[in-house]
C-alpha cells in the first residue's frame, strides 16, 4: 500500500466511490441504449412514416438518450463538486 492511499482524505474517497458510481451507472444506460435495440431491430416490424421503427429508434431515439446522458453527467458532477468544494473550503 502507497504511502498516499494510507493517509487519504475519506471526503476525497467518498467523492471517487460516488463519481465512479455515476459513471458507471450512465455506462450501462448507453451499453442498453446502444445494443438492445439491435438484439430486436428484427421482431419491431412497426412502420412510422414508411421506415422501420428500428431505424426510428437508432436514428432519433439513441441520440437523444446520449445528450441526456451528458446534460445528467455534468449535473450531477457539478452538485458533487460543490459539495466537495463546500466541505473542503
Amino acid at each position: 500500500m502507497a504511502a498516499d492511499e494510507q493517509h487519504e482524505d475519506p471526503i476525497q474517497a467518498a467523492y471517487w466511490r460516488a463519481n465512479v458510481r455515476l459513471i458507471t451507472a450512465l455506462t450501462v444506460v448507453w451499453a442498453v441504449v446502444s445494443f438492445v435495440p439491435l438484439l430486436f431491430a428484427r421482431d419491431l416490424t412497426l412502420t412510422i412514416f414508411g421506415a422501420p421503427f428500428s431505424l426510428w429508434v437508432a436514428a432519433q431515439g439513441a441520440p437523444i438518450v446520449y445528450v441526456l446522458l451528458v446534460w445528467i453527467y455534468e449535473r450531477r458532477m457539478d452538485r458533487l463538486d460543490r459539495l466537495r468544494v463546500g466541505r473542503d473550503g
